[in-house]
């Protein structure tokens, strides 16, 4: 109860304050990360599995940098080796990921942090411009990355170039200013889907999209509705190595702090028109850790098994923690 009411307590004040880092400087800075072991279940240490997820370790992050933090998405190559992540400031990390004897997350090392540029060359810095909140790895090795707030897509050749404006579906801009896209992946084809953390078009579900390259950084672009429960809102998505995928969708209020749900669903459910329905995976919430967790990336482990990686945003809160998650996708 102790630790549910300290939890409900960091995000209510991250809700009624806004924290920010300084304005952007120098870029691709060499940067310190400090990790920490997460416990997996506070009242259970010997606990290592929630639903049909496995934990495969955890970590909390510091870093000798005051633009360390706000991680919204998150990207891990497939072979687990190394991670790259956004931030809703505007700042992007990589790292190369560290395991211990087992296989399990140990921490990062060899990490870099910069800071994204606007279309004028100059490094984008205020909240409006800055707020990236969803990325995916286009089959060419770019970026293509979602801003809220003044909605729009920019691909970036890599994350410390100019960006070049991608059209984006018709409706992008009836989003709402804070509730715009959190999910974001690629298909091996070039196939981009979108989902929209609060716009919607019908009850219980919000307007995702998919997007169909034509060439030269275009796209045709078709809707479909993801399926919402009361209060949870998608705020990732990724590929998993089957071609299905999996989403993170996310609730908070102040009597049950913040509760995520790791949850599922079969490619054969995306089609233009069509509701996609997903199923629950995990329920992540106190005594298990658990943040704002915005970012959500899969990859293979060594015996060929799907993992799943989970990033928070701390909001650049004192009394919020940037966490990494380690998960094994049961059978």
């Amino acid at each position: 109860m102790a630790n549910r009411f300290l939890l409900t307590l960091c995000l209510l004040v991250a809700a009624c304050t806004s924290v920010s880092p300084p304005p952007a400087e120098a870029q691709e800075k060499p940067v310190a990360i400090h990790s920490s072991a997460l416990t997996f279940k506070l009242d259970e240490p010997d606990a290592t599995r929630i639903g049909r997820l496995i934990w495969r370790g955890g970590i909390e992050m510091k870093a000798d940098s005051p633009h360390f933090g706000g991680w919204s998405d998150l990207h891990v190559t497939p072979d687990g080796r190394s991670l790259t992540s956004i931030s809703d400031e505007g700042a992007w990390l990589t790292a190369i990921i560290d395991y211990d004897a087992k296989g399990d997350l140990a921490g990062l090392s060899t990490a870099t942090i910069g800071q994204m540029h606007g279309l004028d060359g100059k490094l984008i810095e205020k909240k409006a411009e800055a707020d990236a909140e969803a990325m995916a790895r286009l089959p060419d090795g770019s970026w293509l990355v979602a801003f809220e707030r003044r909605h729009r897509l920019w691909q970036y050749r890599t994350l410390d170039a100019l960006p070049l404006p991608i059209e984006g579906p018709a409706d992008i801009g009836r989003q709402p200013s804070n509730g715009g896209i959190e999910a974001l992946t690629a298909l091996p084809d070039g196939t981009v889907i979108a989902i929209s953390e609060e716009y919607s078009l019908k009850p219980e579900s919000v307007v995702g999209w998919i997007g169909q390259p034509t060439g030269n950084g275009r796209y045709t672009w078709s809707s479909f509705s993801y399926a919402t429960i009361p209060n949870f809102r998608p705020t990732a998505i990724t590929v998993l190595p089957d071609g299905s995928f999996a989403t993170l969708e996310r609730a908070f209020d102040l009597i049950r702090g913040v509760r995520v749900r790791a949850m599922h669903f079969e490619a054969a459910q995306l089609k233009p028109g069509a509701t996609v329905k997903a199923e629950e995976l995990a329920f992540l919430a106190s005594p298990y850790p658990v943040d704002n967790l915005e970012g959500l990336s899969s990859s293979r482990g060594a015996r060929g098994e799907t993992l799943l990686w989970l990033i928070s945003d701390d909001n650049f809160n004192p009394l919020q923690r940037n966490i990494l998650m380690l998960f094994e996708l049961a059978p």
